[in-house]
C-alpha cells in the first residue's frame, strides 16, 4: 500500500517530534489512501515520555467535525523521542486491527504502518509514504 502525503505536513509532525523529549501525538486526517492534514494532540499519558494517549477532547472534536462533512480520521501519528520508528509492543498491544494509519517517528526517520489482523490482535504492515 502506498500512501500520499505532503512534505509540507511531513516536516511539521518531524518538526514536533524533534521538539519535545516526550511522545507527541495527533490524527492523520484525509480519505482512503491520502493524508491531507494533522490534528496535533496533547499526550495525556500518565508516562509521557514512553507512552503516548491522545487528548479525547481532540479525538471527540475531530469526530464530530468529520460527521459534519470535515475530513475523516484516517489514523495517527507519534513519536518514539530515544527509539526507531517502528511499532513498539506497546503499540502492538493498544492498536486495533482496523485497518488504520500509524506514523511513527524516531531517529529521525517516519515511518508508514497500518494495524491490520483477523482477530482483535494487531499486527503491523509497513506501508510506503509517497511524499509530494
Amino acid at each position: 500500500m502506498k500512501v500520499r502525503i505532503s512534505r509540507g505536513i511531513l516536516e511539521q509532525i518531524m518538526s514536533e517530534a524533534a521538539a519535545d523529549g516526550n511522545e507527541v501525538c495527533g490524527l492523520l486526517l484525509g480519505e482512503g489512501r491520502r493524508i491531507r492534514a494533522i490534528r496535533p494532540a496533547a499526550n495525556v499519558a500518565a508516562d509521557p515520555a514512553r507512552h503516548f494517549e491522545l487528548d479525547p477532547a481532540v479525538l471527540i472534536a475531530a469526530y464530530r467535525a468529520a460527521r459534519g462533512g470535515g475530513a475523516r480520521i484516517i489514523g495517527h501519528y507519534h513519536s518514539h523521542p530515544g527509539g526507531v520508528a517502528v511499532p513498539s509492543a506497546t503499540d502492538a498491544a493498544c492498536a486495533m486491527a482496523d485497518g488504520s494509519l500509524w506514523l511513527i517517528v524516531g531517529g529521525g526517520a517516519a515511518r508508514l504502518w497500518v494495524a491490520t489482523g483477523e482477530d482483535e490482535n494487531a499486527r503491523f504492515v509497513e506501508a510506503l509514504l509517497d511524499i509530494l
